[in-house]
């Protein structure tokens, strides 16, 4: 007999199990989401990570996860550039589309001046503040 649990300690083999499963679905319903990670790094001259992008490509489209950089290394157009090489990136991937979210106002004029543009928001998320969902065309 079946029966549901909850769990807010899940295993890497009941993550693997859910995920794998879902991505043979998704391969069998849409194809192959030719999945493919990519990060670009700015290190100082020491070589420690001051800033950097991470994400993933897949079915045409890059996906920003994150976008970080040091307090010391804002304002100077940096992320601007971060976010044009995973873009470049993914143009040399053959994606068509990038897509971003952020709740963070700063954040957010940053990606539009990248020339993202909004598809949709949360607000209160968290309260006080709206997640919106950026895309850009590539």
């Amino acid at each position: 007999m079946e029966h549901i649990t909850l769990t807010a300690s899940p295993t890497p083999e009941e993550l693997a199990a859910i995920g794998d499963n879902l991505a043979r679905f998704n391969e069998a319903d849409v194809g192959p989401a030719g999945r493919l990670p990519l990060a670009v790094l700015l290190r100082d001259e020491a070589g420690a990570i001051v800033g950097g992008l991470s994400g993933y490509t897949a079915w045409g489209w890059l996906y920003v996860q994150w976008l970080w950089l040091a307090e010391s290394r804002r304002g100077g157009g940096r992320a601007g550039k971060l976010l044009a090489e995973a873009e470049a990136e993914a143009r040399r991937r053959q994606c068509h589309g990038a897509y971003i979210d952020t709740f963070n106002p700063t954040a957010l004029k940053v990606y539009q001046r990248a020339g993202y543009v909004t598809f949709g928001a949360l607000p209160d998320f968290p309260r006080g503040r709206t997640r919106t969902f950026l895309q850009k065309a590539l």
